[in-house]
């Protein structure tokens, strides 16, 4: 049989925070979006559409609940600050002025996303991947920032 905890044993001093050391979390999302490219001679050339993947993964210490960073919070984020600009648009009208690579936008989420996430717990964006189709994707890495 199974009992689960009734309280936090504050009064004995312990923790809900098991681990001490640096812990990553990612989402996923999807959607769906139109563009073309320029600059660029073949199919990609004339305007097209993709359902896009994106994983965005952030690190920090555990808060007193044990967690990094709720999921629906970063979802949040997503919601406000990117879906707005990537969902069912015309990405090149959507973005700021760029050639509408994965790898042009790969980049240009990550600076987004990681504008918006709190500056606590030493909270930091890890990286953002794109997958463009199921098998092809552009990742832009926090330790590639500055090199």
């Amino acid at each position: 049989m199974f009992f689960a905890p009734k309280e936090i044993k504050e009064a004995t001093g312990e923790s809900l925070i098991y681990c001490q050391r640096r812990v990553m979390v990612s989402k996923e999302f999807t959607f769906d979006a139109a563009h073309h490219l320029f600059n660029y001679e073949g199919k990609c050339k004339a305007l097209h559409g993709h359902t896009y993947r994106l994983q965005i993964a952030v690190s920090g210490f555990l808060d007193e609940r044990g967690m990094v960073y709720d999921f629906g919070d970063l979802k949040a984020i997503y919601k406000t600050e990117l879906e707005p600009k990537l969902d069912h648009r015309y990405l090149n009208e959507s973005l700021p002025y760029m050639n509408t690579t994965a790898e042009n936008m790969v980049y240009w989420i990550y600076q987004t996303f990681a504008q918006a996430l709190p500056n606590e717990r030493g909270l930091q964006i890890e990286h953002v991947r794109l997958y463009e189709t199921p098998s092809s994707y552009a990742e832009f890495r926090r330790e590639w920032e500055h090199g």
